[in-house]
């Protein structure tokens, strides 16, 4: 089975899947009619995004339907590779199911080495009939770049910079997907942008797998425990259209083979009314 086809530019939502569903189901067939790749839904806290990706493949007709990421620590891979193949078809045609480890302090005393528990899990899925190719991975650190290369499609990172994606496409190859999440604050105001910018990082500074990718890239301790504007500048694209524009073309020319956009419009996430105008403004200025 062929990777699913994402295009090179998607969008990343954790309003699809904790939002209202009647209208994140309305919203994604807008995006699939705006002509977007891929649409990635979060599923780091629970076992229940493969549901939501159901209910998003069947208002959508095109793009693909992504995870960013299934927490493996919250499935069974016998049971996911089992989901999967139940899925018609055309529907796994259009599934990229995101995998990631989580983070130590939040899975507590059963977290186990990452290489170690990710390989173990591919292998579980493997056995059970999961393709490979409808697999990606959650991947900052060079080890967990190359597994994701070896043993997926490729490698879906969160939170990095165009220097990361660089840095896995030499790792990674030409062959295996890179697909960057890219953080989008389309105010501008630049005090009211920052807001938004800290609000959305706040949580994520606290976690080592992120700390430890930024201090790699070249941050310092005191930048990442300040949020120091080095830092947001270099995780957002902050600013108009224009700004996003530039911060795509970097990881593409980077080695990236395709960017998915996670508009940040408010400090607990942003309203469909909100969201819908600037995913819009995004794909008539990206197309």
């Amino acid at each position: 089975m062929a990777t699913p086809a994402i295009g090179r530019l998607g969008i990343w939502s954790m309003e699809m899947r904790f939002g209202d569903k009647a209208q994140s189901s309305a919203a994604a067939a807008q995006l699939d009619a705006l002509g977007y790749g891929a649409l990635w839904i979060p599923g780091g806290i629970d076992d229940g995004a493969p549901a939501d990706v159901e209910r998003l493949l069947a208002v959508t007709s095109r793009m693909t339907i992504a995870t960013g990421i299934l927490n493996i620590w919250k499935h069974e891979p016998e049971e996911l590779a089992a989901w999967f193949l139940a899925l018609p078809p055309d529907w796994q045609a259009r599934t990229l199911l995101g995998l990631g480890i989580s983070h130590g302090p939040l899975i507590g005393e059963s977290w186990g080495k990452p290489l170690e528990v990710t390989a173990a899990f591919l292998d579980r899925l493997a056995a059970a009939g999961m393709p490979r190719d409808n697999l990606c991975l959650a991947a900052l650190g060079p080890k967990m770049v190359a597994l994701s290369g070896e043993r997926t499609a490729g490698a879906h990172p969160y939170l990095a910079t165009p220097e990361h994606s660089r840095r896995a496409r030499a790792i990674l190859g030409p062959e295996p997907l890179l697909a960057p999440e890219q953080g989008v604050v389309l105010e501008a105001d630049p005090a009211k942008a920052r807001e938004l910018a800290v609000a959305a990082l706040e949580h994520y500074r606290r976690l080592p797998n992120y700390r430890n990718n930024w201090v790699r890239l070249g941050f310092s301790e005191g930048e990442i425990e300040a949020l120091d504007d080095r830092l947001l500048d270099a995780l957002f694209a902050i600013g108009g259209v224009e700004a996003a524009a530039r911060r795509v073309a970097a990881h593409l020319d980077a080695g990236a083979d395709h960017v998915c956009l996670q508009v940040i419009a408010g400090p607990r996430g942003g309203s469909f009314d909100q969201l819908l105008p600037q995913w819009r403004e995004l794909a008539e200025a990206l197309a």
